[in-house]
């Protein structure tokens, strides 16, 4: 909104210094302080109001070192998340840019997920929540909502070749720029001439394979929100864990919306050049802020969680951002926290029960899953293991940016 005033400051009456609204740096700069502000300040009260309201959490016997002292602390507490990202969203961006547009519907598409999820577990006092089907079903519904919108929306574009070619007649100088088009292309990392299509997977299908590539598209959309925003909530079980390795990610995720959003930096470092969707950045300095400032309240020991309502719109935001920078195949690699917390239950219920139909006795491969509660079973103390997840966090973020140049 503030945007769209300045705008007309700037545009219509020449007010000085009106047009340091239209770049993205000075605005992004204003989304994360503004974040910060609003999660540090606020979220307190909206702790104390949760605390007023005894929603608390209801902490299952796991027999976990320091886990009855969490019971009753305040969940939901990833309305804080939400409100401190979506309010500096609503002032300082592009609100007619598609890319801004699709992050606040996953925002509150899935943070109504998490919120009645949390609400059942605690006002109706069952602890499994909303059931397993209906929070697939919503996620399915949200990968065909951003893989349509992906894949026909007009302004979603890409332009692969970001070089410019001067041709020389009589004297004039002509410069050719490569056009923008509509593209279901990707980026392999650590790959020369990385660009993959997925229509590419139809070419067996006849010359008009293309005009079919939604079939493949928006399938691979939806199995990755499911598969990150189900891996975030995992992520989710000790203080500080799930925002600190989510802000890392995400901020990573924030560099490759700004280079591949501006022609100069894009063609500098041969990627994919992506008309528009700089403006994330803004949305992103959000998010980063607003993890930050919940950090504040759930670095250990914790005074709030944030639930499902902030663990599954953390992985439905950080899914689609990686989708639309068409770095999802970065993903294994940027969000290997969350890879390793999913694998950690697949493998240990996998191989329980194959052991449980061979022996007539299951076995497990780790002590307890996802994987934090392993080391939590071996003695370590939470604030280590988040520490030293958080340090493999910030290790992958680095690999995962050597991938612009590493090829």
């Amino acid at each position: 909104m503030l945007y769209y005033f300045f705008e007309y400051l700037h545009q219509t009456l020449d007010v000085p210094g009106a047009g340091v609204f239209q770049y993205i740096t000075f605005r992004s700069g204003l989304a994360i302080i503004l974040s910060l502000m609003i999660s540090t300040i606020y979220g307190k009260r909206i702790i104390n109001y949760l605390r007023k309201q005894q929603i608390g959490e209801t902490v299952r016997e796991l027999g976990l070192e320091g886990q009855t002292q969490k019971a009753g602390t305040p969940t939901m507490g990833g309305l804080i998340i939400i409100f401190s990202t979506l309010i500096p969203v609503l002032l300082l961006a592009k609100l007619d840019n598609i890319y801004v547009v699709l992050l606040i519907v996953t925002t509150l598409w899935m943070g109504t997920i998490g919120f009645i999820d949390d609400y059942i577990k605690i006002f109706k006092k069952d602890k499994e929540g909303l059931k397993g089907r209906f929070k697939v079903i919503g996620q399915v519904g949200l990968g065909l909502i951003v893989g349509s919108v992906l894949y026909f929306h007009p302004g979603v574009t890409v332009r692969t070749d970001t070089s410019t070619t001067d041709i020389f007649k009589e004297g004039t100088v002509i410069t050719a720029v490569a056009k923008e088009e509509k593209s279901t292309a990707t980026t392999i990392p650590f790959f020369k001439n990385n660009e993959f299509d997925y229509a590419e997977i139809l070419a067996w299908a006849g010359d008009d394979y293309k005009d079919y590539a939604w079939l493949i598209f928006i399938p691979v959309v939806i199995f990755i929100i499911t598969a990150v925003s189900n891996g975030a909530n995992l992520t989710d079980g000790i203080d500080g864990l799930a925002a600190g390795t989510s802000a890392i990610s995400v901020l990573t995720l924030g560099i490759f919306a700004f280079v591949s959003g501006n022609i100069i930096f894009s063609n500098y470092l041969n990627i994919m050049y992506i008309p528009n969707s700089g403006e994330m950045t803004v949305y992103i300095a959000a998010f980063v802020g607003s993890l930050i400032g919940f950090l504040w309240y759930n670095a250990y020991p914790a005074t709030v969680f944030m639930g499902d309502t902030g663990s599954l719109t953390i992985g439905g935001i950080i899914a689609v951002l990686a989708i639309a920078v068409r770095k999802e195949l970065l993903i294994p690699v940027l969000c290997g926290i969350f890879l390793a917390e999913n694998l950690s239950v697949v493998l240990q219920v996998a191989y329980f029960k194959y052991t449980k139909n061979k022996y007539g006795e299951g076995r497990r491969i780790f002590l307890m899953s996802p994987l934090h509660h392993h080391y939590q079973k071996k003695g370590y103390h939470e604030s280590k293991i988040v520490t030293r997840f958080w340090i493999v966090a910030i290790l992958l973020a680095i690999f995962s940016l050597v991938s612009l140049k590493l090829r």
